[in-house]
């Protein structure tokens, strides 16, 4: 840029002809830059509008817009009879630069809470959550089977609706109809006796543990964690200040008898009764009820997940925990991420009675609800009978994936990989033959194009599980087929370098148990010869003795 007495000669400036946005624009975006930088000093006169649109091959009337919007943002002056300036009121705002240096923003380290700074040193690791579907990425439901028709004419009726309903600010607990649609759907097919006074709609159930942790748990309040267990959940009651109790899980689901003896006394318990998260075992009618004397003997809370357990393929599933709860302290949280589809970011949770009134409280002068378009797309989805269709075929779908990995697996993986059967869910587990490490296996089939996860990604600390997540229900059967192939030659390439492995550990222990046998053998030889030359020197020195006296 070079000054004038006419205002500054702009000779950096470019004008993207070929660019869907307008030029006026473009110009606005520049000279604005420019200003903020401090290209501009503050005061500094501009060209005339008419120079710079000469300058630029523009029409002034182009100009005079970028103009106006500059000025209509405090940035430039206008002077009858002047010209046009940058802002004076730029000098307060903007800090000047050392002299002789550009000015340079430099990125510092935000000073965060000591509550976050603490939360954010115990976070688990939490990749990006996936949204293509590969083998065999788990937390997507199968995209390729959602009955895209139908929700595109609920979305299209919705914005036909009067504009104050469909433009305005929604309830803070949810959208009326919704609420009493997922009332009726828990009633009639999770066995949960509720009203949708207890139902309260949230952006997706990681904001319900967020809420949930926030309401009830006092920084170093003690929560019962399924150990492996949910990530996301995780760290949502870490940053609620919670001191997370690892408690084992077996085939019956969370050890209670553990629980008891790690932290007798407990505020909150967290589990996924319906498909445990990551095995995906089913927490037994014995835990539940063990886990709800538990609660009510410390007068804790539970937060039930269910994040799945719509999909069940293995028979008659097992009751709710919330649905055989007499206590009051369950909290059972649901979500539509797997059930239609993640991008919804749409969850909910269900209050007990005593904690409607202070959900209610806190969330109208705290929230303002989810949007009400989704809201009410949702609605009328299940009010219209698609949700419940969408997830019988699903429950057939999900099954015949289940199936597909399971035979593909027999057939393929012998020896490596034991695949665990499920009884519900999108995903479910493979156990490792002994010595093939998680880690090394999971980066391997990354490098392949396939996402395993590591069940020690999901532990609070160390277990007696190591094995792999599968995740099927987002890949159809022939690619679930392609991907067993490949992960088995990812498995058997492991094998092979741990064999490689071994063998070299064997060999070296072998050449240094030689080795050793050769020094020792070297040693014991020098000392005997050590010991004989004392009696050699004796036997030399024996005749010229027997000489002398004589």
């Amino acid at each position: 840029m070079v000054k004038r007495a006419g205002g500054a000669l702009l000779l950096s400036v470019q004008i993207d002809r070929s660019s869907a946005r307008p030029v006026s624009t473009q110009l606005y975006v520049i000279l604005r830059d420019l200003i903020l930088t401090g290209g501009f000093a503050a005061g500094e006169r501009l060209p005339a509008s008419r120079t710079l649109a000469r300058e630029l091959g523009v029409s002034r009337t182009t100009v005079i817009e970028a103009f106006d919007r500059l000025t209509a943002e405090g940035l430039i002056d206008s002077r009858v009879g002047a010209g046009t300036y940058v802002s004076r009121a730029l000098e307060a705002r903007r800090p000047r630069s050392p002299a002789g240096e550009a000015a340079k923003p430099e990125a510092q380290p935000a000073r965060l809470s000591r509550a976050m700074a603490r939360s954010v040193e115990r976070f688990g690791e939490r990749a990006r959550l996936p949204s293509v579907a590969r083998a065999f990425t788990t937390a997507l439901p199968a995209f390729d089977a959602f009955p895209m028709a139908q929700w595109a004419r609920l979305s299209a009726k919705h914005w036909r609706r009067n504009r104050s309903d469909v433009l305005g600010y929604g309830e803070p607990f949810g959208h009326a109809p919704l609420r009493q649609a997922i009332a009726a759907h828990l009633r009639a097919n999770r066995g949960i006796g509720c009203d949708a006074e207890q139902i309260f709609i949230v952006a997706g159930a990681q904001q319900a543990f967020s809420l949930i942790g926030s309401v009830l748990l006092d920084p170093g309040d003690r929560v019962w964690f399924e150990n492996p267990g949910a990530i996301g959940a995780r760290n949502s009651l870490i940053a609620a200040g919670a001191e997370l109790v690892p408690v084992p899980v077996d085939d019956q689901g969370l050890r209670v008898d553990e629980g008891l003896r790690r932290a007798p006394r407990f505020r909150l318990a967290f589990v996924t009764p319906s498909h445990q998260q990551p095995l995906g075992v089913v927490m037994s009618l014995e835990r539940r009820f063990a886990l709800l004397h538990a609660a009510e003997r410390n007068g804790a809370w539970i937060i039930e997940d269910d994040y799945d357990g719509e999909f069940s393929f293995g028979g008659a599933p097992l009751p709710t925990l919330k649905s055989v709860d007499t206590t009051g302290l369950v909290i059972y949280v649901g979500t539509f991420s797997k059930s239609l589809f993640p991008s919804l970011r749409l969850g909910y949770l269900l209050a007990p009675p005593g904690l409607v009134g202070t959900l209610r409280s806190i969330m109208s002068k705290l929230l303002h609800g989810v949007p009400s378009f989704v809201q009410s797309v949702v609605a009328e989805f299940i009010d219209e009978g698609h949700f419940a269709s969408h997830l019988r075929r699903m429950r057939r779908i999900y099954a015949e994936r289940h199936d597909a990995l399971c035979g593909a697996a027999r057939r393929e993986l012998g020896g490596l990989l034991d695949v665990v059967p499920s009884q519900s869910g999108l995903h479910t587990i493979g156990q490792l033959r002994a010595g093939l490490a998680e880690v090394a296996v999971a980066d391997a089939a990354r490098a392949r194009d396939i996402t395993v996860s590591p069940i020690g990604r999901y532990a609070l600390a160390k277990t007696g599980s190591r094995g792999l997540v599968l995740g099927f229900g987002g890949i159809r059967p022939l690619e679930i087929e392609a991907g067993v192939t490949v992960l088995r030659e990812v498995l058997e390439q492991q094998a092979q370098s741990q064999v490689r492995q071994e063998t070299g550990q064997q060999a070296g222990q072998q050449a240094g148990q030689q080795a050793g046998q050769q020094a020792g053998q070297q040693a014991a030889q020098q000392l005997r010869q050590e010991a004989r030359q004392p009696a050699r020197q004796a036997a030399r020195a024996e005749p010229a003795a027997t000489g002398r006296w004589s």
